[in-house]
């Protein structure tokens, strides 16, 4: 069985184990050890020079994580992967082993929180400048470059915004400066966006998320060519940060990946209905799916990326306000930060995962105050719409402005309240008393 002959579902489940090599064992085997033993004194120092395979310490390699990494490289496409201890110890240990002081990165105008915090406050602390271009236009690279400028990094689809960007030309460009490109592809998984086929140097991923599943686990990886990756192994991982996941850890993300075909179907079927129903919602402003055609974007998603995830982003009209009370009146649906569980999970950017930003910083990256962040999990799709519909409705906004002159008292309602009009005619405002009216001109309706 080779990895090109097999589908996505089989190498997942398959590749590099033999029952036969483990005394018939159907699950791989977990390695809870520290350090490994030499045959002889020789055999140790060959490893040591790199000169013979084997493993000498679990900060560097261990049978577990090395079959995590085994089948997330040929997942992803990659020659060779990386597991280490979380999605930002995966970041940290590509950037610090790519960069020097002195050196400049381009990263894309959104980011998620904790790694807009270590470009920003970070790298920056080290010498290394970082500058933010707005990359779903990848012309907008163009004039961007210095001769200082070493790496290209971005997300995509974006946190928690869902900003596209086009992986395949912002590539283009990049090697055209011969700087390498690293792309978090988080969101989508292996299954519906490879990245490396599309000319990007190394993807990272927040392992975590949807590789793990079922929210317990805290892991990263990286993928790349065989040069690279050993090289952020023995430098990023083993030197600079120890960013080592745990054997116990890698047995549960291989598990997870089994599933992750079918968990990832599921997601994306209930994400696209929900995403239909928020669009028609009349407390919902604006809906950035990647299935949808009204989302910017679109036809990039549609260009590199299997099937459209199960992330979605949508402003209420009341702003934050609003998003607090949506939140709040929430059952069934949970209010967390992380992504991809088997739970819907959601939260509020601005106020939580997105907080490092300051105000000013998030209207410049896109990010408002009534911005929610939606991870569609896998209940039964009903249950997930119903709790959202009550939840928008028991969040609506309360109190309404009031238009009115002498002669003439009308009052524009929410389309919430009032479905079918766009304003309440004058006698039905009057049966409300002026009692109800405060001095800035607001009233509360009485249901």
């Amino acid at each position: 069985m080779t990895a090109k002959s097999t589908g996505f579902a089989t190498r997942a489940i398959h590749h590099a184990y033999d029952p036969q090599e483990n005394e018939g064992a159907l699950t791989p085997p977990l390695h809870l050890t520290s350090t490994f033993t030499f045959e002889t004194a020789e055999a140790g120092g060959e490893m040591f020079a790199g000169e013979r395979q084997g493993h000498i310490y679990s900060r560097i390699s261990n049978p577990t994580c090395d079959l995590l990494e085994q089948r997330i490289a040929v997942l992803e496409g990659a020659e060779a992967g990386l597991a280490l201890s979380s999605g930002m110890g995966a970041i940290t240990a590509v950037l610090w082993t790519l960069l020097s002081p002195g050196d400049e990165v381009i990263v894309d105008k959104t980011l998620y929180g904790c790694t807009f915090a270590y470009f920003r406050h970070g790298l920056e602390k080290f010498g290394v400048t970082v500058r933010h271009v707005d990359m779903t236009d990848p012309e907008n690279l163009r004039d961007a470059f210095t001769d200082r400028t070493k790496l290209v990094y971005f997300e995509t689809p974006a946190n928690p915004n869902m900003r596209l960007v086009d992986i395949e030309a912002v590539a283009a460009i990049a090697h055209e400066h011969d700087c390498k490109v690293i792309v978090d592809s988080t969101y989508c998984t292996p299954l519906l966006q490879r990245p490396l086929e599309l000319g990007v140097d190394l993807v990272v991923h927040s392992a975590t998320k949807y590789l793990g599943g079922h929210g317990d686990i805290i892991a990263g990886a990286v993928l790349g060519s065989t040069e690279d990756i050993s090289k952020i192994r023995l430098e990023g991982l083993k030197d600079m940060t120890g960013a080592v996941m745990s054997p116990m850890d890698a047995m549960l993300i291989l598990r997870g990946l089994k599933t992750l075909e079918i968990r990832m179907e599921r997601h994306c079927k209930s994400a696209a209905a929900v995403a239909d129903m928020l669009v028609r919602h009349a407390a919902v402003g604006d809906v950035f799916y990647p299935g949808l055609e009204s989302c910017p974007g679109h036809a990039v998603a549609a260009k590199q990326m299997k099937g459209f995830g199960g992330m979605i982003a949508f402003d209420l009209k009341g702003g934050m306000e609003a998003g607090i009370k949506f939140m709040n009146a929430l059952n069934m649906v949970t209010r967390a930060v992380s992504l991809g569980d088997a739970e819907t999970l959601v939260q509020h950017p601005a106020s939580m995962t997105h907080s490092t930003y300051t105000p000013e910083e998030r209207l410049e990256h896109d990010i408002t105050d009534g911005l929610i962040r939606l991870s569609v999990g896998l209940e039964t799709l009903d249950d997930i719409m119903a709790d959202l519909k009550q939840a928008l409705e028991r969040g609506e906004p309360t109190l309404f402005k009031v238009k009115y002159s002498h002669d003439d008292y009308t009052a524009h309602f929410l389309r919430a309240v009032f479905p079918l009009h766009d304003k309440v005619p004058g006698d039905t405002l009057m049966t409300y008393s002026h009692s109800l009216l405060s001095e800035d001109g607001y009233f509360k309706p009485v249901r």
